[in-house]
């Protein structure tokens, strides 16, 4: 059985229900999450992987959150930043890290609108488990 962990980044209103989506994938995959830390934002989410892509009961980390558009252009230095930052953690571990974040450039209603990005993160890592 593939064990997951699962981050989840709380900054926008949506996090609750793409965790829910994540969740609901994992239990139709059966596969269990074994850990889920919840951190304030995006930015926050590589070092919440990275503690559990060490765990050794931790076979992939599905991160979930979104990151809506302000008045400047922050939202995408915040999504390049835990891209980049989410991508070495999966090379540095040789653990599947998937992203699960939406954005940047969205507004509420469109990240409203993706909150099945938290089970599409989840079918992800199971899928690089099961391959890799």
């Amino acid at each position: 059985m593939v064990r997951l962990g699962l981050v989840v980044a709380e900054f926008a209103d949506v996090a609750a229900a793409m965790a829910t989506s994540a969740r609901d994938a994992a239990d139709d995959r059966g596969v269990d999450i074994v850990a889920e830390r919840r951190v304030p934002g995006a930015y926050d989410t590589p070092l919440a992987a990275d503690r559990l892509a060490r765990r050794d009961d931790v076979d992939a980390v599905a991160v979930v959150g979104a990151i809506v558009a302000g008045d400047t252009d922050h939202d995408r230095v915040i999504a390049d930043a835990a891209a980049t930052r989410l991508t070495d953690v999966g090379l540095d571990r040789d653990t599947p890290v998937t992203l699960g974040i939406t954005g940047p450039g969205m507004s509420g209603d469109e990240a409203r609108a993706r909150t099945d990005y938290g089970a599409r993160a989840v079918n992800a890592a199971v899928d690089l488990v099961e391959e890799l």
